[in-house]
Parts: structure tokens; C-alpha cells; sequence
């Protein structure tokens, strides 16, 4: 069992024992073999792994995208592996921020509306200066009424950034959210990530693949045959790229 030194009650993410399968013909593929993890709030946690290791199935499962077949996933105080289908999608709403690698902005939408649409669906209004305040953090400030068609690929994740930010979430996750982006503006975009984050003072875990990416964490975990195998704190490029090297031999 790897964990981290986040301590009951203090935990931002918890994983307890948590397996996931899928169907593959008349077997199962097991995904997730019993990961078990704990993350302190306003940690920015790094999660590797060779392809097929489990990873985005374990991000998926913590932010209740999917459900473990056992288990249990803690975020905040709340059990969400416990909730119903509608009080999790209620509870992803107002808890959980996500950012996609492809964005997954509204083509005919502007900047501000974008940045607003989780909380509209929500039934609720994002604050006009709180969403001004995200934007300038992001680097983003005058672009408001912009389209998605009129930002470069690093604007565009700047506004899904700053969007999983908008609730003020207990924790965001990000797939891969550099891999649709040249190495130049990954760095630049992953940096204002990582620094709004750590003004706001809030949590990330973030799945990638590329070591320089996941060396600008706090820590790094390694995943291996659906099992948390290893982890780093202090990371750096060479480190991770070391042990990403061992597990895919």
C-alpha cells in the first residue's frame, strides 16, 4: 500500500482497496487491482504508469466518472463510492473539477460562457469577478468574449483550466491535459496550472505519461498492473524517467 503523508481526516483523495474490471469476451479484464492511495489537500499529485497500468482508470474511479466494482473512494469528508448515480453527478458538479485533453469547450460559446457552463447546469451563476480574477490567473485577462475557434490549442486549455477551477472545487484531475499541446506551450500551460492551483491552494491529480510533465509535481505515483507500485517525492525529470523505464521492461 503506498500513501503519502496526508492523515484520516485530512485527506483531499482517498483510495481504499479499490478494484475495477471490464468485460472482455466471457472473461473480465481487471483494471484496477486494489490501489490504495491518500493525498493531502492543496497537493499536486502526479499519476504514471506504462500503457494499460491503470492510470486512467484510476483517475476516472477517484473522480467518480466511473464506478470501482469494490472499494472505497473518499473526496473530502464524502464516501462517494457510496452515492447514488444522481447525488454523484450532483456531487461532481459542485466538488470535483475535471480538465480533458481535448478541452471539451462549447464551440459557440465565448470565453466567459464556457468558463460559466458547469455551474449554469447546476442551476447556479458564477460570481462576474471571481470568474475575471480566474481568467487574469490564467493568463487569459480580455479574451472573454473570444470563441474556442479564435484561441490557440494553450488558450484553449487555459479557459478548461480555469473552468475546473470555477467551483472552487475539493479537487481537480487532468487527463493528460498537456498531450494535445506542443512541448513549449505544455510547459507554459502546465506552469499557470500548477501555480493558480497553488495560490488558490487547491488539489491536482494529474495523469501524464511524459516525465518532464509529471517532475513539476509535489510527488509522483507509479502504477504497474492495476496496483499503486511506487512513489517520489521531490521528482525530477530524470527520476521519473528512470522508473518509468523500469516498469515498462
Amino acid at each position: 500500500m503506498t500513501m503519502n503523508s496526508a492523515q484520516p481526516g485530512r485527506t483531499a483523495v482517498q483510495l481504499l482497496d479499490v478494484r475495477k474490471s471490464y468485460p472482455s469476451g466471457q472473461n473480465r479484464v481487471w483494471a484496477l487491482r486494489g490501489a490504495f492511495l491518500a493525498l493531502a489537500p492543496g497537493s499536486f499529485t502526479a499519476i504514471m504508469g506504462p500503457s494499460g497500468s491503470g492510470k486512467s482508470t484510476l483517475l476516472q474511479c477517484a473522480a467518480g466518472l466511473e464506478s470501482p466494482d469494490t472499494g472505497r473512494i473518499t473526496i473530502g469528508d464524502h464516501v462517494i463510492s457510496d452515492l447514488s448515480p444522481d447525488a454523484l453527478t450532483r456531487f461532481r458538479r459542485e466538488h470535483i473539477g475535471f480538465v480533458f485533453q481535448d478541452y471539451n469547450l462549447v464551440g459557440h460559446l465565448d470565453v466567459n460562457a464556457n468558463l460559466a457552463l458547469p455551474m449554469v447546469l447546476g442551476g447556479e451563476q458564477l460570481d462576474p469577478v471571481w470568474g475575471d480574477h480566474l481568467l487574469v490567473s490564467v493568463g487569459l485577462g480580455g479574451l472573454q468574449s473570444r470563441r474556442p475557434s479564435q484561441l490557440s490549442g494553450g488558450q484553449a486549455q487555459r479557459v478548461a483550466i480555469a473552468r475546473a477551477l470555477a467551483s472552487r472545487p475539493t479537487v481537480v484531475f487532468a487527463d493528460e491535459p498537456t498531450g494535445a499541446l506542443d512541448s513549449h506551450t505544455a510547459r507554459d500551460v502546465l506552469e499557470v496550472f500548477r501555480s493558480t492551483a497553488e495560490r488558490l491552494r487547491q488539489t491536482v491529480v494529474m495523469v501524464t505519461h511524459d516525465p518532464r510533465m509529471a517532475s513539476t509535481a509535489d510527488r509522483v505515483l507509479f502504477l504497474a498492473d492495476g496496483l499503486v507500485v511506487d512513489d517520489m517525492d521531490a521528482p525530477t525529470v530524470d527520476g521519473v524517467g528512470d522508473r518509468m523505464l523500469a516498469l515498462s521492461r
